[in-house]
């Protein structure tokens, strides 16, 4: 049978590869430290937890719900939203998903016609470029220079008359990078004058650090947020990665359709994990900052070590948010003799027992991910392991002819 083409020209998702040759490897016995996975170590705060155990014990999560989200829940998270950043959403203008993978696949579905564009600015999440293919759309890559950032003129360089949409991530996966009010202001401009619309991926929005600031889309004032799309959900901010609920806001028009497609695809994202999300949006909101701390003092300790070993380079310097440090590695490569970053990726796994993401994965060769999502324990050792790794293969390399 042949199967679709559109399908067969889809990559996996390279953080989960990794992350599943990771935990086979620790199933197996092997002691293995995955720095691959986007993932919060923390458990779900506990009064999010609790509230799950209520929506069951008095049978609320029992069944179904509407397919884009409870009411009370999108009411939560238009407070939530109006209490951060000040723009009120009325509720039809939200979508309740599966994750917020699953608000940005629906997206796609909704606003792509065969052959439109997006552009997507490297580096990029890695599931982006594949969520735009199978909405039979075109992933266009937008030029950085070597602080990974952007200017208008990249993005006109890479527009066309079928050019859709921009995903505008930050915090951004990988580099941590975070753009200014100023970047965003040009940026939203830019995307109104010419009818594209803004998909602004905000999931880290809670995660900066060492006095950095953050600016959301929704701050740059009401006359452009017709163009706006906002991704968002609990994943990152509340450690509710297994519980899978993200959102998009937006157009009422844009809502309602991927409301239709969502009612096809998957009926409702799971009741609990909706009444959890209530608590989550709407409850004490103290262990986010305790979370965000955490991941501060990790990334003081682990960057300044990172940034040490042989070769290693930070484009931007230390990252402002999210939870990622993401090397230019490509000396470390000659150093080395590895030929590019996924040779040295699968060598560090299989002799190091560090899991890492290649850059290739994120639009960007010659880097690697590094996730400090971790205990600092686990973190110190991870680091030691690479060092000793980098060392010993530099140590192997036949000395040059002079």
């Amino acid at each position: 049978m042949e199967l679709s083409r559109k399908v067969m020209q889809i990559q996996p998702s390279a953080t989960l590869k990794i992350s599943a040759q990771a935990k086979q490897m620790i199933a197996d016995g092997i002691d293995v430290i995955n720095l691959g996975i986007g993932e919060p170590d923390y458990q779900t705060p506990d009064n999010i937890k609790q509230a799950a155990i209520a929506s069951i014990t008095n049978g609320q999560a029992s069944f179904y719900t509407p397919a884009t989200g409870l009411p009370a829940l999108k009411t939560a998270i238009s407070r939530r939203i109006e209490a951060d950043h000040g723009y009120h959403f009325d509720p039809s203008q939200i979508v309740v998903t599966d994750g917020a993978k699953m608000a940005l696949f629906t997206l796609f579905q909704v606003i792509l016609n065969p052959k439109d564009e997006v552009l997507l600015p490297v580096p990029y999440w890695v599931s982006y470029s594949e969520q735009v293919k199978l909405a039979s759309g075109v992933p266009v890559e937008v030029g950085t220079d070597r602080q990974l950032r952007f200017t208008i003129a990249d993005l006109e360089a890479q527009r066309t008359s079928k050019t859709k949409a921009l995903v505008l991530n930050s915090p951004q996966n990988p580099s941590g990078l975070v753009f200014s009010r100023a970047e965003l202001t040009a940026i939203v401009n830019w995307a109104v004058q010419h009818d594209i619309l803004i998909v602004a991926d905000e999931i880290y929005e809670k995660l900066l650090y060492n006095g950095n600031h953050f600016t959301s889309v929704l701050e740059l004032g009401d006359a452009n947020l017709d163009h706006v799309v906002l991704i968002n959900g609990v994943s990152k901010a509340y450690s509710m990665t297994g519980w899978r609920i993200g959102y998009a806001a937006g157009p009422k028009a844009i809502m309602a359709k991927m409301g239709i497609v969502l009612g096809h695809a998957a009926s409702n994202p799971a009741a609990v994990s909706q009444y959890a999300a209530i608590e989550a949006f709407s409850g004490d909101q103290s262990s986010v900052e305790t979370m965000r701390q955490g991941f501060e003092q990790r990334l003081n300790e682990l960057y300044p070590l990172i940034a040490a070993l042989p070769g290693f380079k930070l484009p931007g310097g230390k990252p402002a948010g999210a939870f990622y440090l993401f090397p230019d590695v490509t000396e470390t490569l000659r150093l080395t003799g590895y030929a590019d970053a996924p040779a040295f990726v699968t060598a560090v796994l299989n002799e190091a027992h560090v899991g890492l993401v290649p850059g290739e994965a994120f639009g960007l060769p010659g880097h690697i991910r590094i996730s400090y999502a971790t205990d600092m324990v686990s973190l110190r050792k991870a680091y030691q392991r690479l060092k000793t790794f980098i060392e010993h293969k530099m140590a192997e390399q036949p000395a040059p002819n002079l």
